[in-house]
Protein backbone atom coordinates (compact mmCIF):
# COMPACT_ATOMS: atom_id res chain seq x y z
CA UNK A 1 0.00 0.00 0.00
CA UNK A 2 1.42 3.37 -0.97
CA UNK A 3 1.77 6.28 1.43
CA UNK A 4 -1.04 8.14 -0.36
CA UNK A 5 -3.41 5.19 -0.02
CA UNK A 6 -2.51 4.74 3.64
CA UNK A 7 -3.11 8.43 4.28
CA UNK A 8 -6.41 8.33 2.43
CA UNK A 9 -7.54 5.24 4.33
CA UNK A 10 -6.58 6.78 7.67
CA UNK A 11 -8.46 9.99 6.84
CA UNK A 12 -11.58 8.04 5.89
CA UNK A 13 -11.46 6.04 9.11
CA UNK A 14 -11.09 9.21 11.18
CA UNK A 15 -14.02 10.85 9.41
CA UNK A 16 -16.12 7.71 9.79
CA UNK A 17 -15.37 7.60 13.51
CA UNK A 18 -16.67 11.17 13.82
CA UNK A 19 -19.94 10.11 12.18
CA UNK A 20 -20.21 7.23 14.65
CA UNK A 21 -19.37 9.48 17.63
CA UNK A 22 -22.14 11.86 16.55
CA UNK A 23 -24.62 8.97 16.63
CA UNK A 24 -25.21 9.09 12.88
CA UNK A 25 -23.81 5.72 11.82
CA UNK A 26 -27.24 4.56 10.64
CA UNK A 27 -28.34 7.88 9.17
CA UNK A 28 -29.31 8.16 5.52
CA UNK A 29 -26.23 8.96 3.41
CA UNK A 30 -28.03 11.67 1.43
CA UNK A 31 -29.04 13.32 4.72
CA UNK A 32 -25.43 13.27 5.93
CA UNK A 33 -24.07 14.65 2.68
CA UNK A 34 -26.71 17.38 2.59
CA UNK A 35 -25.83 18.39 6.13
CA UNK A 36 -22.13 18.48 5.34
CA UNK A 37 -22.76 20.59 2.25
CA UNK A 38 -24.72 23.06 4.37
CA UNK A 39 -21.92 23.13 6.95
CA UNK A 40 -19.35 23.79 4.23
CA UNK A 41 -21.25 26.96 3.34
CA UNK A 42 -20.78 28.45 6.81
CA UNK A 43 -18.04 31.02 7.09
CA UNK A 44 -15.48 30.31 9.83
CA UNK A 45 -16.34 33.62 11.52
CA UNK A 46 -20.10 33.05 11.51
CA UNK A 47 -21.83 32.62 14.87
CA UNK A 48 -23.27 29.27 13.71
CA UNK A 49 -19.81 27.95 12.81
CA UNK A 50 -18.46 29.02 16.18
CA UNK A 51 -21.44 27.47 18.02
CA UNK A 52 -21.05 24.16 16.20
CA UNK A 53 -17.29 24.11 16.72
CA UNK A 54 -17.78 24.62 20.46
CA UNK A 55 -20.31 21.76 20.54
CA UNK A 56 -17.81 19.53 18.74
CA UNK A 57 -14.99 20.45 21.09
CA UNK A 58 -17.22 19.62 24.05
CA UNK A 59 -18.18 16.29 22.48
CA UNK A 60 -14.53 15.36 22.08
CA UNK A 61 -14.10 16.29 25.73
CA UNK A 62 -11.05 14.87 27.38
CA UNK A 63 -10.03 12.72 24.42
CA UNK A 64 -6.37 13.15 23.56
CA UNK A 65 -6.01 15.23 20.41
CA UNK A 66 -5.49 13.23 17.25
CA UNK A 67 -2.30 13.65 15.30
CA UNK A 68 -2.72 16.29 12.62
CA UNK A 69 -3.77 14.94 9.27
CA UNK A 70 -1.16 15.27 6.54
CA UNK A 71 -3.95 15.81 4.02
CA UNK A 72 -4.06 19.41 2.94
CA UNK A 73 -0.81 20.32 4.64
CA UNK A 74 1.96 21.91 2.67
CA UNK A 75 4.95 19.72 2.02
CA UNK A 76 8.48 20.97 2.15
Amino acid sequence: MTIDRKTDTRERLLLGSIVVKAGLARADRAFLLGGLIELARLGPDSPEHQRLRKAGEEAFGAEPPAAPSPIGEATE
